[in-house]
């Protein structure tokens, strides 16, 4: 019996931890399909009102799509994948794989500065961060353990003890 709830345990704190408890970052863009150089548009201002619709676009075409630890299809995707994707297919726009190499890019904003387009992180857990793109009106676009592809609101407790930092890419 107390295997079994080891086992419980076990399974319940590796699903707990979503997002960026993935394999080595290396690893990740070995197996990675090699794709053309695009250019840095690190200089471009958010402040288009088209991304916001893009995000919407991109949201709809995602929705629910569920959760995969690594994933980057619509047979599962996690949300540093998501971002990467989104950013590549509707920005041009080349951003690292992973949330921690993603947390680093940019620059820094408050929450109040932010715009359509920016990275939201968050701290999941003592070791797990989590990575989703600000939509407007206090909402972010990300890739949720439960839901899957989702919209939430910055302004939900959980989400709000977990707050990082928010970094503006484009």
């Amino acid at each position: 019996m107390q295997f079994g709830r080891l086992l419980t345990v076990l399974f319940a704190s590796l699903w707990l931890a979503a997002c960026s408890t993935m394999p080595s970052p290396s690893a990740i863009e070995a197996s990675l399909p090699e794709l053309p150089s695009l250019p840095d548009l690190s200089l471009i201002e958010s402040t288009d009102p088209d991304v916001q619709s893009v995000l919407m676009d991109q949201y709809q075409e995602w929705k629910g799509v569920r959760y995969r630890m690594g994933g980057l299809s619509k047979n599962g995707i996690d949300c540093s994948g998501f971002v990467y994707l989104t950013y590549r297919e509707q920005f041009q726009q080349n951003l690292p794989r992973t949330t921690a190499q993603q947390s680093l890019r940019g620059n820094q904003v408050s929450t109040r500065e932010l715009l359509p387009g920016d990275l939201i992180f968050f701290r999941t857990g003592r070791y797990q961060r989590h990575v989703g793109m600000y939509i407007g009106d206090n909402q972010f676009l990300h890739v949720s353990s439960r839901k899957g592809v989702t919209i939430s609101a910055l302004s939900t407790p959980y989400w709000v003890n977990r707050y990082w930092q928010a970094r503006r890419v484009m």
